[in-house]
């Protein structure tokens, strides 16, 4: 079945008002986080939803791996359980690649990332590092096909009753798709709203054998950054998507329907649904950003960092696997003195808490090792950390303990 390049319309929703209302909601909420903490605090914050987003990338696969069990793989620390460890790997991939992403649109401002090129490259970064095992999948005859990294797929699919285009047409759909999407053409409120479609309509496209959801929402991450919404990395959709993995999927699967009628937009497909599918999407948006915007109130989240350290001291809360002492009681100043301050000289630090230099040293250390807080020399000054087993406490449901296999609230 061969698709003519006109079977994609519409790409862009018609009569946008309230969907502009909903976008300009979205950047005012998000921009809101940038001003919660301090520079340097928002930076740790930005590192750990990394893992944060990988953990719910691959629930959104139905692979679940613990953000924990995510951070040991980023220090080779893996499980001899060979599926765990296949999991851990795929997280761990996903988090390198994120930060390929940053760097990459760093260096080149200008970049389109809706360009066939970036696609391809998403999915190259990716595969390229998966295990040999890892790159083949079943398809719908059940005979095993090989994923090649970074090129589109040269064959038949079909996904559920969606019949994606002809491998043969899907250069001139990823044009079309480059075209209509790319960010510099976009206006006001018109990026966030592009991407929400675009979020549909490249799943809707799939031009890769395996991997299209992984890169439609790495895709998602990068045209976030290169629209310059403020705020964006200290909350993720990813996050919001996996919490209604059942909503989300629904909503695709229906925005792949067929234009219903005159009053249904001038596509072939449905405009009604586009639309909709556009709603669900930044309402999730608006509802992860105000999340994490409760999360950072700056008084209550200093408090949960003193009651962290007040429990641990009690030990109310199990020593992380069972390699430290209890904290001192006194460590909650210096992770308050932190947070509030950004980075700080360890000597500012011991004067801000009260506390004599080699008193401070003692509770200072600890707090080091176990990656409470981080520096980049033996001497240099100190930042705030958010170790995945101190970021439960400190930030709480940002992920849960077990994966939810049904919808739970925002």
């Amino acid at each position: 079945m061969y698709h003519h390049i006109n079977q994609i319309e519409p790409l862009y929703p018609a009569h946008t008002e309230s969907l502009e209302d909903q976008a300009l909601e979205v950047v005012a909420a998000s921009a809101k986080l940038e001003g919660r903490l301090a520079p340097a605090t928002l930076e740790g914050m930005r590192r750990l939803l990394r893992v944060v987003n990988s953990y719910y990338s691959n629930l959104i696969e139905g692979h679940s791996t613990h953000p924990i069990d995510i951070e040991r793989a980023m220090r080779e620390d893996y499980s001899k359980d060979q599926e765990k460890r296949d999991l851990q790997t795929e997280s761990r991939i996903h988090i390198e690649v994120q930060e390929e992403i940053t760097r990459r649109l760093i260096e080149d401002p200008d970049l389109n990332v809706a360009s066939p090129e970036f696609l391809c490259w998403l999915h190259e970064r990716f595969y390229h590092r998966m295990p040999e095992r890892l790159r083949w999948v079943k398809s719908d005859s059940g005979e095993g096909a090989y994923v090649d990294a970074g090129l589109v797929r040269s064959r038949f699919v079909q996904v559920g009753r969606h019949i994606p285009p002809a491998h043969e047409a899907l250069g001139s759909f990823l044009e079309r798709f480059s075209s209509v999407y790319d960010p510099e053409k976009q206006q006001g409120l018109g990026p966030l709203i592009a991407l929400a479609a675009a979020h549909h309509r490249l799943m809707w496209i799939h031009p890769f054998l395996d991997g299209n959801g992984r890169v439609a929402r790495l895709f998602t991450d990068a045209y976030f950054f290169r629209s310059r919404i403020a705020g964006y990395g200290l909350w993720n959709v990813s996050r919001g998507l996996a919490r209604k993995r059942d909503s989300y999927r629904a909503h695709l699967a229906s925005a792949d329907a067929p234009r219903e009628g005159d009053l249904d937009g001038r596509g072939n497909l449905s405009n009604r649904t586009l639309t909709e599918f556009c709603e669900f999407f930044l309402s999730i948006c608006l509802d992860q950003a105000r999340y994490m915007d409760s999360l950072l109130a700056l008084d209550k989240f200093l408090e949960r960092l003193e009651k962290y350290a007040r429990l641990r001291s009690a030990q109310m809360i199990p020593e992380p696997r069972g390699e430290t002492a209890p904290l001192r009681p006194e460590a909650g100043l210096i992770l308050r003195a932190v947070a509030t301050g950004g980075e700080m000289a360890r000597g500012e630090v011991f004067r801000l808490t009260g506390l004599h230099p080699r008193t401070g040293s003692k509770i200072l250390q600890p707090l080091l090792e176990e990656g409470l807080l981080i520096s980049d020399s033996p001497k240099g000054v100190v930042r705030l950390g958010f170790p995945t087993h101190a970021a439960g406490y400190w930030l709480p449901d940002l992920y849960p303990a077990e994966s939810p296999d049904q919808e739970g609230p925002l």
